[in-house]
C-alpha cells in the first residue's frame, strides 16, 4: 500500500546494508572488485522493476535451452537425410531417447533441487550455506555418472530392444549411445550446474556455456556425418567434444573469482542432511524428466507392436517439435524460478506474487500458440527431419492429434515451477506423478485396445488436459498459505 521498499524487504535491506559497510572497511579482504560486481547483480533480483528483471533472466536461459535442445535436434535432422537409410537410422537414434532422457534427468535431480535452495539461502543472506548445497550437488553428479555409465554399457542392447528398437534399427541405436555414455560425466555437470549459475543471477553467462556447446555439434555434425562418412557415430562423436566444452566452461566459471557462488572442496565433503533437501526438492523434476524415458518405452514399444517402425520414426519427430517449443518454455521458468526464489528467502511476498502470476500467464499464452502453428502446418515441421513421404504423411496425420492437449497444458508448464521455486518438493512431485504415471503411461497401455495404434496418439492429449487442470486447481487452494512467514521458516 504505502509502504516504502525498505519495509517490503527488511531481510534483503539488512544483509545489503551491512554487506556494503563491511567492504568499505575492508572486512570482506577476500571479495575483490569482481566478486563485488557478483554480488550486485545477483542482489538486483530484489530491487530491478520486474518486467525488466525477468526479461535480462529469461532471455538468456531461454536462448540456452533452445541451443541446448538443439543438440538432439541437429542430430536427429542430420540423420533423418542420411541418404538411402535416413528413417531407420533416424528411428534408431530416436530408441535411445530414453537413455539420453534419463542421464538428463540425473542432472536435472541437482540442478532443479539444489539451484532454488541455493537461491533461497543466497535471498536470506547465508551464501556459505548456498555453496555447502553446490558443492553436495557436484559431489552428487559425480555419483550418479558412475552409477549411469556402469548400468547402461552393461545392459545397452536388450535394453534399447526393450525400448522399440527392430532388427533393423539396433546397430545404427546401439552405434549411437555406445559413444554418447562416454561423455555422461560432461553432461551431468554440464546441465546439474549450470542452473547454480543462473541461481546468483547470471543468466548469460549460464547461457555461453550452453551456446559453445551447441554451435559446436552443429558445426561439428555435418562434418561427421557426411565428410568423415561415419553417419550415426559422427553425430555422437560431435555431441560428446560439444558436450566437453559446456561443461569445461561452466566448471570453470564456478571455480573461478567471477562467481559468487564457487566449488571448494571442503563444501563437496557429503552433508546428508543438505543432499537430503536438495533430493526431495529435485525429485520432482527428476521424475518429470526420468518419466519421460519410461514413456518413451511405452510409446515406442506400443507403436512398434501396432505399427511398425515407421510408426516408431513418427514419435521420434513428434517428440523432436514438442522439444522445440518446450525449450523456451523451460528455459523462461528457469530464469524466472530463482528470482522468485530470491525474493521468497527474502520475504519479498508481494514481488513474489507478481513474479509467478506472470510466468504462469506468459508459459499459457507461448504455448497455446506455438500448439496452434504446429497442428496448422505439421508437414512443414516433419519436413524438417525426414524426406521420407511416407513417414511425413503419417506424421501429418498423427501431429495434430497428439499435440493438441498442449494447447491448454503451458498452465501446468508454469505452475510447476512456481511450486519448485517455493519449495514445495510434496506438491510438485504429485503433479509430476500425476501427469506421466497415474494417467499418460496407463492410457498409452489400455487405449490401444480398443482403437488400436490410434489409442497411443489419443494417450498424450487427454493425461496432457487432465494434469493441466489438476495443477491448477491444487494451485488455486494452496498458493495463498504458501507464501507466508510460517513456511519460509520451515524451509532449510
Amino acid at each position: 500500500m504505502g509502504s516504502s521498499p525498505t519495509n517490503r524487504i527488511p531481510g534483503y535491506i539488512k544483509t545489503a546494508h551491512k554487506m556494503s559497510r563491511f567492504c568499505v572497511a575492508g572486512k570482506f579482504r577476500g571479495i575483490g572488485k569482481e566478486r563485488k560486481q557478483m554480488q550486485d547483480k545477483e542482489q538486483r533480483m530484489a530491487t530491478e522493476g520486474i518486467g525488466k528483471l525477468m526479461i535480462s533472466m529469461a532471455v538468456p536461459s531461454i536462448i540456452a535451452q533452445v541451443i541446448n535442445i538443439l543438440y538432439s535436434i541437429v542430430d536427429r535432422i542430420y540423420i533423418g537425410h542420411i541418404r538411402g537409410v535416413g528413417m531407420e537410422a533416424l528411428t534408431g537414434v530416436g530408441v535411445t531417447f530414453p537413455i539420453i532422457t534419463l542421464i538428463s534427468a540425473f542432472s536435472a535431480f541437482v540442478g532443479a533441487g539444489g539451484a532454488p535452495l541455493a537461491a533461497i539461502w543466497l535471498g536470506k543472506g547465508d551464501r556459505k550455506r548456498a555453496e555447502k548445497i553446490l558443492g553436495n550437488g557436484v559431489t552428487l553428479l559425480l555419483f550418479f555418472t558412475m552409477i549411469l555409465m556402469a548400468f547402461f554399457y552393461a545392459f545397452e542392447r536388450p535394453l534399447l530392444y526393450m525400448f522399440g528398437a527392430s532388427d533393423a534399427t539396433i546397430e545404427y541405436a546401439v552405434s549411437y549411445i555406445s559413444i554418447y555414455l562416454a561423455g555422461t560425466i560432461f553432461v551431468e555437470l554440464a546441465l546439474g550446474l549450470n542452473a547454480f549459475i543462473i541461481s546468483q543471477g547470471q543468466s548469460r553467462t549460464a547461457m555461453m556455456a550452453v551456446l559453445i556447446g551447441a554451435a559446436t555439434n552443429i558445426i561439428l555434425d555435418p562434418v561427421f556425418i557426411f565428410v568423415f562418412g561415419m553417419g550415426v557415430k559422427g553425430a555422437a562423436v560431435a555431441t560428446v567434444i560439444s558436450q566437453i566444452l559446456s561443461a569445461v566452461w561452466t566448471v570453470g566459471f564456478l571455480i573461478s573469482s567471477k562467481s559468487s557462488l564457487t566449488i571448494k572442496l571442503k563444501a563437496m565433503i557429503p552433508d546428508f542432511r543438505i543432499i537430503g533437501s536438495v533430493l526431495a526438492l529435485g525429485i520432482s523434476p527428476f521424475i518429470m524428466r526420468a518419466t519421460e524415458s519410461l514413456i518413451s518405452i511405452v510409446l515406442n514399444s506400443g507403436l512398434q507392436k501396432y505399427g511398425g517402425d515407421i510408426y516408431v520414426g513418427s514419435l521420434t519427430i513428434m517428440q523432436s517439435v514438442m522439444q522445440m517449443y518446450s525449450a523456451p518454455l523451460g528455459g523462461f521458468t528457469q530464469g524466472v524460478q530463482p528470482i522468485i526464489s530470491y525474493n521468497f528467502g527474502a520475504g519479498n511476498f508481494d514481488r513474489v506474487k507478481k513474479l509467478y502470476r506472470s510466468m504462469i500467464a506468459s508459459c499459457f499464452i507461448f504455448a497455446a500458440s506455438a500448439t496452434l502453428l504446429v497442428i496448422i502446418f505439421p508437414g512443414f515441421f516433419a519436413g524438417l527431419f525426414t524426406s521420407d513421404a511416407q513417414l511425413i504423411a503419417l506424421v501429418e496425420k498423427m501431429m495434430p492429434v497428439f499435440m493438441c492437449g498442449m494447447l491448454v497444458f503451458g498452465l501446468q508448464q508454469g505452475i510447476q515451477p512456481t511450486f519448485l521455486a517455493l519449495g514445495q518438493a510434496k506438491i510438485s512431485l504429485f503433479i509430476a506423478v500425476f501427469r506421466k504415471i497415474i494417467l499418460l503411461i496407463p492410457l498409452a497401455l489400455i487405449l490401444p485396445l480398443k482403437f488400436g495404434v490410434m489409442g497411443i496418439y489419443y494417450a498424450e492429449p487427454v493425461s496432457d488436459v487432465l494434469s493441466a487442470t489438476m495443477a491448477t486447481i491444487l494451485f488455486l487452494l494452496n498458493i495463498k498459505k504458501i507464501v507466508s512467514k510460517e513456511t519460509l521458516q520451515k524451509i532449510g
